[in-house]
C-alpha cells in the first residue's frame, strides 16, 4: 500500500518543492509531481533558476521516450502518465488519480487557508480508505 505523507506548513509551495525536489534527486529517487498545468509550467521554470549552481534535472511528460527514462522528475499533470513509480509529489488541489501504484506519496499543503482545507478534504480520503498517514509539520521541523 503507498505511504502517505503530508508536508504541512511549507511557507512557499514551490520553493518548498525544489528543495524537496533537489535532495530526492540527489537520493537516487525516481519522482513524478502532479498538480495544475499552469503550476506544473511554473515550477519548471523555478527549477531552473531557484539555485544558481545546482541544476535539478527534471522534464514534463511529454518529452520523448528517451528522455523520460534518463530524467528522475517528471512533472506530468496526471500519474499515470509518468514512467516513475517510486514517489509521486502532489502539488494540487484535489487527491491525484491513480496513485496507488507509487510506494510513497507526498502531499504539500501551504499556510494558505483554502490549501489547508483541501488538504483536510484529501487526508480525510486517504484516511477513510485505510491508508497510514505520516504528518510532517514543517514549522515544526525548522524550529528543531
Amino acid at each position: 500500500m503507498t505511504g502517505v505523507e503530508f508536508h504541512f506548513n511549507a511557507p512557499d509551495k514551490l520553493g518548498y518543492a525544489c528543495r524537496l525536489l533537489r535532495k530526492a534527486a540527489l537520493k537516487g529517487a525516481q519522482v513524478a509531481v502532479t498538480g495544475e498545468p499552469a503550476l506544473l509550467r511554473e515550477l519548471d521554470t523555478v527549477l531552473w533558476t531557484f539555485d544558481p549552481i545546482e541544476f535539478v534535472p527534471h522534464c514534463m511528460a511529454n518529452a520523448p521516450a528517451g528522455m523520460l527514462a534518463a530524467t528522475p522528475i517528471v512533472l506530468c499533470d496526471k500519474a499515470a502518465s509518468s514512467p516513475h513509480r517510486d514517489v509521486l509529489v502532489n502539488l494540487g488541489a484535489q487527491v491525484p488519480e491513480s496513485f496507488e501504484p507509487f510506494e510513497r506519496l507526498i502531499e504539500v499543503v501551504t499556510l494558505d487557508d483554502e490549501d489547508r482545507a483541501n488538504g483536510r478534504v484529501r487526508w480525510q480520503h486517504y484516511k477513510s480508505r485505510g491508508y497510514e498517514l505520516k504528518r510532517v509539520d514543517l514549522v515544526l521541523k525548522e524550529q528543531g
